[in-house]
């Protein structure tokens, strides 16, 4: 993406998938300035008036009610951001960070924050210079705002904590330096704008919706594929079968496989064989995956409306500060355990079919799907390997969003989880992703066994694409390598371009 010019609250889940896979320029929309600076005005005139209005001349949390002189209130703010600071565990990653500050901007940006137009250009410079501040990933529970996470972003804004720049992990004043950026000094009510909000919940449930996009692509192709390397049946995709059932999503997949299994020469090989039935992971493929794809678009309605969402507080309005709740995180913890299910259950039906690939009575393959089985083992333990995955996964699934904690004095008494919620999709993605690849390299040897017979063009083109980083397994070898090369080719979207109907979230207007 080379320039993205802002519309606040107009962000779509196709723009934000760019600025997941690649840095951006960002600027904001002329006309919105206006609204920013009249919200601005907003907390001016508090203060001229002497009113005491929370988050503005006031403490925090259980502290609302202590009054804060005026000669105090820049140091409040900074007091607040650097008390706040502390989160704990690794980074998060430079991805999530600029989802992050993209997503600040844009929900400052809607002109209800009360913070001056030189914050929100300060967080845009940091984008655009590609001057990503050190989060930790640990420490938030998703109500009052993702607090901690926000707190080590802002921190850099004020020349405080740690940031990344060009890779390279430098103290903020350094950082600052280097793009000739002076730091801030807060005025009232900008600390708490820049603490408040779900910005770091929702960037770690976007990441692990794009992620799961990538997994459930590339489940759709070995999925297919392992369909015409155990000579399947195409009738559990008849268009028909689908439409007296109704779910949308899943008529959607059904017909996807339609395309994707379109004339496969080994296909035509076995029109005529006697097999009744295939396995459920085979035929119900349509109903599981679009079971899955329909949480993945529900979830993707509630993420996309959070990330143009307004989500500190308290909020400023034309005529009045009013402290209500929109920091608390709840749909999103909950758009994230929906997630997890769908995310779990692409990797539990991909590791069955695994199951299926290397049983020779049922895949009508050689054994572990390799030559002079016995000597070789091939891939027998690789089947191993995505069992762990998926019941790895199994244990992740268990739904964050019924958790809570008490937090500041029982003020915050209680929260959402989604920061966690959200977080552990990446782990599950990854999981998931290792044992498509599996899956992948199995269909592969499926199909070279059935040569000179060929799969169909889709399925021919994701088979090269593997092909070209890994070679036919003719004898046992260092396997390990092989599955990563292919995870790899999975996490980067490689196989993402064939679903060539409008199927996931980011390729179709939410």
């Amino acid at each position: 993406m080379d320039h993205m010019k802002l519309q606040p609250g107009q962000l779509t889940l196709a723009q934000l998938r760019q600025v997941w896979q690649s840095p951006c320029q960002v600027s904001l929309d002329d006309q919105a300035w206006s609204a920013v600076s009249a919200s601005a005005e907003v907390i001016a005139q508090v203060l001229a008036q002497g009113r005491t209005v929370y988050g503005v001349n006031t403490g925090f949390g259980v502290l609302a009610s202590t009054r804060i002189a005026d000669d105090e209130l820049e140091k409040l703010q900074r007091c607040l951001v650097l008390s706040h600071a502390a989160g704990i565990g690794d980074p998060l990653d430079e991805s999530v960070v600029r989802l992050m500050l993209l997503l600040k901007i844009n929900s400052l940006a809607r002109g209800f924050s009360g913070v001056r137009p030189e914050v929100i250009q300060a967080l845009c410079n940091l984008l655009n210079s590609e001057v990503y501040p050190l989060i930790p990933a640990q420490g938030s529970v998703g109500a009052s705002g993702d607090l901690a996470p926000l707190a080590h972003m802002a921190a850099v804004l004020i020349g405080e904590g740690e940031a990344f720049y060009k890779g390279e992990r430098m103290p903020a004043m350094v950082a600052l330096k280097q793009i000739n950026m002076e730091p801030l000094t807060l005025a009232p009510k900008e600390g708490l704008a820049l603490l408040n909000g779900t910005q770091a919940s929702t960037a770690l449930a976007l990441v692990g919706l794009f992620a799961a996009e990538d997994v459930f692509a590339a489940a759709m192709v070995t999925g297919a594929s392992c369909v015409d390397a155990t000579l399947g049946s195409r009738k559990p995709f008849m268009a028909e079968i689908h439409q007296v059932r109704g779910h949308q999503a899943q008529i959607d997949v059904a017909s996807m496989f339609r395309v994707l299994l379109d004339k496969s020469q080994i296909e035509a090989s076995h029109v005529n064989c006697d097999r009744v039935q295939d396995p459920y992971s085979l035929r119900c493929q349509p109903q599981v995956m679009g079971a899955c794809l329909q949480q993945m678009r529900h979830a993707a309605d509630i993420i996309i409306t959070e990330a143009n969402a307004v989500s500190d507080n308290p909020l400023v309005f034309a005529d009045d500060i009013v402290s209500g709740g929109n920091f608390h995180a709840e749909p999103i913890a909950m758009a994230a355990d929906n997630l997890a299910l769908a995310i779990a259950e692409v990797g539990a039906l991909s590791e069955r079919r695994i199951a299926l690939l290397v049983d020779k009575h049922m895949s009508q393959l050689p054994p572990f799907l390799v030559a002079n089985s016995g000597v070789n083992s091939g891939f027998m333990i690789a089947q191993v390997t995505a069992a762990a995955l998926a019941s790895e996964n199994k244990s992740l699934a268990h739904p964050s969003s019924v958790d809570s904690l008490p937090t500041s004095a029982n003020q915050e008494d209680h929260v959402s989880m989604a920061t966690y919620a959200a977080r552990r999709l990446k782990t599950m993605a990854a999981n998931t992703a290792g044992i498509i690849a599996i899956e992948w390299l199995g269909v592969a040897q499926g199909l070279d066994f059935r040569k000179p017979l060929l799969t169909s063009e889709p399925l021919q083109q994701a088979y090269n694409i593997l092909r070209e980083k890994v070679k036919f397994y003719e004898e046992d070898r260092y396997f390990s390598p092989d599955i990563e090369a292919a995870c790899q080719l999975i996490q980067q979207s490689e196989l993402y371009p064939l679903l060539t109907q409008p199927l996931l979230p980011s390729q179709i207007k939410i």
